[in-house]
C-alpha cells in the first residue's frame, strides 16, 4: 500500500491512543486480561483518579475497551479490551519493539558521527 500523506490517518489515530496514560493502560488490559478500577489504578501508580477515569472513559467511548458495572454493594467495575481494541496489540508491540531498539540504534549514531567529525 502506498500512502498518500494527505490523506494520511496516523495522526487521527495517535490522537485517540497517545497520552501519558493510554498506552500504558492499554498494555496493562492487553497483558492482564480484565481488571478492576482498583487493579489498574495501582499498576498505574502516580496516576489521580480523575486522569484514570478520564482516560478509561476515553477509551471506552472510542470502542477500545470495554466497562462492566456489576449490581452490588459496592460496586463492582471491570475493565477489559474489546476484540476491535485488541487490533491494536500488534501495533503496540511494534512500537514497543521499536523503542526498545531506538536508544541503541541512537548510541551508534552518534558514535559514528562523533568518529566522523
Amino acid at each position: 500500500m502506498k500512502i498518500q500523506p494527505e490523506l494520511c490517518k496516523v495522526e487521527d489515530a495517535l490522537s485517540i491512543i497517545v497520552g501519558k496514560w493510554k498506552t500504558s493502560i492499554l498494555l496493562h488490559l492487553i497483558s492482564t486480561g480484565t481488571m478492576r478500577y482498583g487493579e489498574i489504578k495501582k499498576a498505574m501508580g502516580t496516576i489521580t483518579p480523575k486522569m484514570l477515569t478520564t482516560q478509561l472513559k476515553e477509551l471506552e467511548e472510542e470502542g477500545i475497551i470495554q466497562r462492566v458495572v456489576f449490581p452490588q454493594v459496592p460496586p463492582k467495575v471491570e475493565y477489559s479490551m474489546t476484540e476491535y481494541g485488541m487490533t491494536l496489540e500488534p501495533i503496540l508491540t511494534a512500537l514497543h519493539n521499536w523503542s526498545a531498539a531506538h536508544p541503541s540504534h541512537k548510541a551508534r549514531t552518534n558514535s559514528t558521527q562523533t568518529t566522523n567529525q
